[in-house]
């Protein structure tokens, strides 16, 4: 028969057990922090998680504006471009929204071109000024042509302080197919009027002549222009080919044309367009969609102009 063990033995007994799993605990311990440092320093090293894949452009290897071709095999004419395809191919809600807009603007724009004899490219150069929107620039340009007061009555577009014909699609596109034309005659080539339109006749002409040089891509001009041919030309390779870039519009996504409405020619004076757009079966908001060049509430017309009024239907 087993003694039982005094009770002093018990208690060492008991202080020995708990110091020998301790000790294993420990071990295990140093075990698992080690393992964990182990994982950390892999992870760092070897398995870094990227949420997402980012990919540079690739360039075309030929690319033109207006049929005038760009210098690619230059160096700097290479990065340049690269530079605006990858800003606006990166630039997803505002390059999206400028996809969808062109089913609305593009038909209108590429017609004019055409009647005045002006390349269909010029149409990506209203992408450039406005992101084609009724925009106003710091300096005060309008229009999705970005037309100055005084430049837009050079060319024949009435702007007072209730009707603005800048924002008049068709005028707009009208008068600036003439200055564009102008400006061709004047430097030569459209690459040239196009950096003028952008910079002014003026100070392009006093670049060229200091640094003894017509052409755009050997001028050093400011960030702006220097820059603005290009994105015109990225502008073109993306909306002319989106799903290149990663953009995927489906033509029902995109805005459809305003072309639903008729014409009631207005010649009185004093006229509340709230009041009118009643009598015709409308609102004021649509009138204004339809006609934003447009700006008052009301035409006091004194001289009795005829204005061409769209009615949606």
């Amino acid at each position: 028969m087993l003694r039982p063990l005094p009770a002093l033995a018990l208690i060492l007994f008991a202080v020995l057990c708990f110091s020998v799993l301790s000790s294993y605990k420990g071990e295990d311990t140093k075990d698992s922090e080690k393992k964990q440092i182990k994982t950390k320093s892999e992870r760092s090293s070897q398995d870094i998680y990227v949420p997402q894949s980012v990919h540079a452009v690739s360039l075309p290897t030929s690319a033109n504006f207006a049929g005038e071709p760009l210098p690619m095999e230059r160096f700097d004419a290479k990065e340049r471009l690269d530079r605006e395809l990858l800003r606006n191919s990166y630039y997803h809600s505002n390059t999206i929204l400028n996809i969808k807009k062109t089913k609305r603007f593009f038909p209108v724009i590429e017609r004019i071109l055409a009647e005045e004899g002006l390349p269909d490219d010029f149409k990506y150069l209203a992408v450039a000024e406005s992101d084609l929107s009724n925009a106003t620039s710091p300096a005060g340009a309008k229009g999705v042509w970005q037309f100055m007061k005084g430049t837009a009555k050079q060319y024949g577009m009435t702007v007072n302080s209730e009707v603005d014909e800048r924002y008049h699609l068709e005028k707009a596109t009208r008068a600036a197919c003439k200055y564009l034309k102008s400006l061709k005659n004047k430097f030569g080539s459209w690459t040239m009027a196009a950096a003028a339109y952008n910079v002014g006749g003026n100070k392009l002409n006093k670049v060229k002549t200091q640094q003894l040089s017509d052409s755009y891509y050997d001028l050093n001009l400011n960030v702006e222009t220097g820059r603005y041919v290009f994105r015109i030309v990225a502008l073109k390779e993306i909306l002319s080919n989106p799903s290149q870039y990663g953009f995927l519009v489906q033509d029902h996504q995109k805005y459809p044309p305003l072309n639903n409405y008729y014409e009631v020619e207005v010649a009185e004076s004093n006229v509340d367009w709230a009041a009118f757009a009643k009598k015709y079966g409308t609102n004021y908001r649509l009138l204004k969609v339809y006609n934003p060049w447009l700006i008052a509430s009301k035409l006091s017309n004194k001289n009795k102009k005829k204005y061409l009024i769209r009615i949606p239907k």
